[in-house]
């Protein structure tokens, strides 16, 4: 099942649940032109804010993505109050929820370095592009080296049009 992500983006938005995106789709928000299956996201891990993610979602059937079916899996503030990185599978499609991730920290601390942007529609956070290139050098995969050489790319044309002063 292809993500969908608009309909994701909004149904978080709504619920007002606090999140950075990071991974492909941050990627495409900057200009990137590789695509992506998935939604990556790190959520604030307050009470509230885990109590509104739980809520939002519970209407989607989150279950661990890889896991074999049947499992008894309730993905509700406990569990995630328990646990800390989530890969999904949603009837939104795939989401990873991560309440940290390597190389930035948590949501508190990528806050700094994001930006609000126009994502599907939908006005969230999103990390900024030299972070994004940072956190796709921390997760080591070869598929994200490839990113980031793109993502360079971008950063560098954009540094030629708006010079630093």
């Amino acid at each position: 099942m292809a993500t969908q992500f608009t309909r994701a983006l909004q149904t978080l938005s709504r619920a007002g649940v606090d999140f950075i995106l990071i991974g492909g789709v941050a990627g495409a928000a900057h200009g990137a032109p590789r695509t992506t299956l998935d939604l990556d996201a790190v959520y604030a891990r307050n009470p509230e804010n885990v109590d509104r993610l739980a809520s939002a979602l519970a209407p989607f059937h989150p279950y661990p993505r890889g896991a074999p079916p049947g499992l008894p899996f309730a993905f509700d503030s406990a569990t995630i109050v328990r646990g800390l990185n989530f890969t999904l599978t949603t009837d939104l499609g795939a989401l990873d929820l991560l309440g940290e991730v390597v190389g930035g920290g948590t949501y508190e601390e990528l806050l700094p370095r994001t930006q609000l942007m126009e994502i599907h529609g939908v006005t969230c956070r999103c990390v900024d592009l030299p972070t994004l290139i940072h956190l796709k050098r921390a997760a080591g995969r070869p598929k994200d080296s490839e990113a980031v050489a793109e993502l360079e790319l971008i950063l560098e044309q954009r540094r030629k049009i708006t010079p630093a002063s």
